[in-house]
């Protein structure tokens, strides 16, 4: 039998609406893939991306989400490193198919570890304090998405 997925705390959910731009990045990725896309045209978009949400993303997420658990839990560790090695990707100055596919599996991997693993380990061991401050300093943007190429389409 399944066990029901836990509902996420408002003051995460910010972040997993994030999560889902994240996703959609990884699937125009394998779109551009898929139509032959010329890998410049891709890797312009990434770029934004990276620089527009991610940065800001992955700060929010290590200054103040990830700090609710120890810096030697493993799942931390984890989602370090991912980060790290997701920025060295992004950072790439070759252009490379090689490279963007990486970015897409290991971005969409990351992702689903943190929503389905990581986010509700989180969610156990937050007080109401650390949440209700989580909720004061992160306050959503909406979602504004780079429209002068969609590739994807």
């Amino acid at each position: 039998m399944k066990s029901k997925p836990q509902k996420r705390h408002k003051a995460l959910q910010p972040l997993s609406r994030e999560h889902h731009h994240g996703l959609l990045l990884s699937w125009k990725i394998r779109n551009g893939f898929n139509k032959n896309i010329d890998p410049k045209r891709i890797k312009t978009y990434t770029d934004w991306f990276f620089e527009t949400h991610l940065i800001p993303h992955f700060e929010m997420e290590e200054k103040h989400i990830f700090s609710i658990l120890d810096s030697d839990n493993e799942l931390i560790k984890r989602a370090l490193t991912e980060h790290r090695r997701l920025t060295r990707l992004f950072s790439e100055t070759e252009v490379e198919a090689k490279t963007l596919s990486k970015i897409e599996e290991e971005l969409e991997q990351h992702i689903r570890f943190e929503e389905r693993v990581l986010f509700p380990e989180i969610q156990k061991f937050a007080t109401e304090e650390q949440l209700l401050q989580i909720e004061k300093i992160h306050h959503e943007e909406p979602f504004v998405d780079k429209l002068d190429d969609e590739f994807w389409k």
